[in-house]
């Protein structure tokens, strides 16, 4: 089987249908596949991306909450037909497929190849799928099969477009996050136990909050720390709150590489992900989960598909500083339940490794070539009939 893989973001930035296109493609290409990976690429990898055929120039557009770095050209008809030409897929699976520009021209231009479309994206709304419907319907119709990566991702693109959703969670690498896996250096503390927040620092990944409820615990305790890794436009303003009001041991430790992520896991006594939404599904606390780390979350509808509360970590209000501040100081006061909820989210972890979601994935591709196929089948003996008759 031939598989292109389609994404609208910028392939040569972090993010997390990067990574799902990157591990699935990797997953498909073990099995004896052959995949192609089409996307924008703004050229910041240094090393060479298997089968990547880059497609469009990625310009920044800010987009439900964060900042998407997608190509708006909708020059590329051309380039795009001699590749879907040259490379003959059989399954062209396109994740986000009605985002402009990539998604939607190699959805209109596919002719030949079943269109398999993953859905990740949650949001209370999308004015561009309301206003864009009676435009959008008709290349939603071009699609073999549709993904949603969670319930509340199917539930959200549903309102707009009524269809046949298998849901089809994100997956992780148990391997690579495992509790086992080295610790990053300089984190772990002799004395006082490490409170992690790893993300993109804008506002939609809640790290305010977060320093509200760490600022509540260091009012009454000395014992934890605050590492907090990532980078983003919010970065400056909240290195100078920390600077400004003397909130103590905060560690910013800016971006790191995929591969150095398990390490900060391990290092970590407990993960916190303060979001306040438009989260579809909890990649983040996966791994976390899988690297036997517990985690104290917000209590959003992507967040409650991964974590069950008092099993996995803890579930507050998004936005609640004190409520946040209470779970983690439950978790410094109990070592015993820490170790539990570890043991207990390293479990549930496996059951998304991408082996297993892969299965899924391909049977959703197989089942599309059937019906195909099928459909071929039933409109050749209807014309010949019709010859006969």
């Amino acid at each position: 089987m031939k598989v292109a893989m389609v994404s609208p973001y910028d392939y040569g930035r972090p993010g997390g249908v990067g990574e799902h296109v990157r591990h699935l493609s990797s997953e498909l290409r073990s099995r004896g596949m052959e995949v192609r990976i089409l996307a924008p690429s703004g050229g910041t990898r240094r090393e060479k991306v298997e089968g990547l055929i880059p497609l469009g120039r990625p310009i920044p557009v800010p987009a439900n909450g964060s900042i998407a770095r997608i190509s708006l050209s909708f020059h590329l008809s051309r380039r795009i037909r001699e590749v879907l030409a040259r490379e003959a897929f059989d399954v062209v699976h396109i994740h986000e497929p009605l985002m402009p520009a990539l998604p939607v021209d190699v959805l209109r231009l596919n002719q030949t190849s079943v269109a398999i479309g993953t859905f990740h994206a949650y949001a209370r709304q999308n004015l561009g799928y309301y206003y864009g419907r009676p435009i959008l319907r008709r290349q939603f119709k071009r699609l073999r099969a549709c993904i949603a990566v969670s319930e509340p991702a199917r539930t959200f693109v549903a309102r707009y477009f009524p269809a046949d959703y298998t849901v089809i969670p994100n997956g992780i690498d148990p391997l690579c996050f495992r509790p086992d896996a080295p610790p990053a250096p300089g984190i772990s503390h002799p004395t006082r136990r490490t409170i992690l927040f790893l993300g993109r620092l804008e506002e939609r990944k809640g790290l305010a909050t977060l320093l509200d409820a760490y600022q509540l615990l260091r009012r009454v305790r000395a014992d934890c720390q605050l590492v907090v890794v990532g980078d983003g436009g919010l970065r400056r303003g909240y290195e100078r709150r920390v600077e400004e009001e003397g909130i103590p041991d905060v560690h910013f430790a800016g971006f790191v590489p995929e591969a150095d992520k398990p390490g900060y896991f391990t290092a970590a006594d407990i993960y916190c992900a303060p979001n306040t939404g438009k989260e579809s599904f909890g990649v983040i606390l996966l791994e976390a989960m899988a690297s036997g780390t517990p985690v104290v979350a917000t209590a959003i509808d992507g967040f409650r598909q991964v974590v069950t509360e008092g099993t996995q970590g803890l579930l507050v209000p998004p936005g609640d500083g004190g409520a946040m501040a209470t779970a983690l100081g439950f978790l410094l006061d109990h070592p015993a339940t820490r170790v539990e909820m570890g043991q207990s989210g390293r479990k549930s972890a496996e059951g998304y490794a991408w082996p297993l979601v892969a299965d899924r994935v391909i049977g959703v591709y197989q089942s599309a070539l059937m019906a195909r196929s099928h459909t071929e089948v039933n409109s050749v003996v209807q014309h010949t009939a019709a010859e006969i008759g």
